[in-house]
């Protein structure tokens, strides 16, 4: 039988102690009133989930545009938890670790897997290296790609994690290429309650297709005109999710993420996509960057790369391992990039602030 999102697993522990529905609530209240900052922004969501209403609300992160604020039933969220911990074996009693913010999904959805999975639960401010106990043990955490970075040589006390929320670079993945645990990078958003897909980064088993992400129990995946990806996903949304991802399909549960449809160059008639150029470059460039456009008169629009930092010469032969149309016809530095609420680089906006 289903899971309720009415009920409290009789197993759930917070920082080592088990609440029922009643308690929690006390709990949640305490942590507004007296708590720190992340411990205040638990606490409201534990209301939030606790309370009598069907539905929270969720902003986005705002990656491409305008936070938005959206409505996601509490059953979707209870029908995401039990895929995930079907799919990690997230048994009652396992051990968790959350050190993401409560106020987006990817926190929202750690805490509901360990009210409606029965899991022990530990909290940790978060931060680019959140402070852990490395003595004790973890069945499952998740990360940012910054938090796993700097994480990366305590991962042996961790059995599984999950990372999101942007881009995992080869620095990273070297970093945890022979770690005993396996690391997954994920595929999601807001409007999926947290990820549908996932791909191995670690451990692998030799596969073709161990690039592609692979879908979680039902979930049914299709592309659109644009090439982009559309989501079936019923236990998890009430419609179909048509998303701005441009992906390659290879199966019916595996694919390859191309790029963001919003982020697409036309240039000279050519369709260049930024992020696999940024691939390219990453482990060439040690300044945060990113590839974008401006309108050029020939062109169409002209291929830019955009660091973040004080101007210095670049050395051009590193563009070599781009293709010709590929390659930037202009360089500039900025100050600093131009963030979302949730710290991810705001593109549009940081081009708004050159001097073109």
């Amino acid at each position: 039988m289903t899971p309720d999102y009415t009920k409290v697993h009789r197993r759930f522990k917070l920082e080592g102690y088990h609440y029922d529905h009643n308690t929690l609530m006390e709990v949640a209240y305490s942590f507004v009133k007296e708590g720190l900052p992340y411990q205040h922004d638990l606490g409201l969501f534990l209301l939030d989930w606790l309370d009598k209403k069907d539905y929270v609300k969720v902003k986005t992160s705002g990656s491409t545009g305008k936070p938005k604020e959206l409505i996601i039933k509490k059953q979707h969220m209870v029908n995401s938890a039990i895929t995930t911990g079907d799919f990690f074996d997230l048994t009652p009693k396992k051990k968790v670790l959350n050190c993401l913010p409560s106020n987006f999904i990817a926190g929202k959805m750690m805490i509901v897997r360990a009210i409606v999975l029965g899991l022990e639960l530990d909290m940790v401010q978060p931060s680019a290296l959140p402070r852990i106990d490395y003595e004790k043990d973890y069945d499952f955490c998740a990360f940012t790609p910054m938090q796993l970075k700097n994480f990366a040589k305590y991962l042996k006390s961790i059995r599984t994690v999950i990372v999101g929320g942007g881009r995992v670079s080869n620095h990273i993945k070297a970093l945890i290429k022979d770690k005993k645990p396996q690391v997954y990078e994920t595929y999601g958003m807001t409007e999926t309650i947290s990820h549908i897909a996932v791909r191995r980064l670690n451990n692998f088993e030799g596969n073709e297709t161990d690039h592609c992400f692979k879908t979680l129990p039902n979930i049914t995946i299709s592309k659109d005109a644009r090439n982009c990806l559309v989501i079936e996903a019923p236990n998890l949304s009430d419609e179909k999710i048509v998303t701005n991802d441009i992906v390659d399909i290879f199966s019916k549960n595996q694919f390859e993420w191309l790029g963001r449809y919003d982020n697409v160059i036309n240039t000279g008639g050519i369709k260049v996509y930024p992020e696999q150029i940024e691939e390219k470059l990453q482990d060439l460039i040690p300044q945060q960057f990113f590839i974008g456009s401006v309108e050029d008169d020939t062109l169409g629009d002209k291929v830019i790369l955009v660091i973040e930092g004080e101007t210095y010469a670049l050395d051009k032969t590193l563009f070599d391992v781009l293709e010709k149309f590929e390659k930037p016809k202009a360089v500039y530095f900025v100050e600093q990039f131009k963030e979302t609420s949730s710290g991810k680089i705001h593109r549009a906006k940081t081009i708004q602030t050159l001097s073109l």
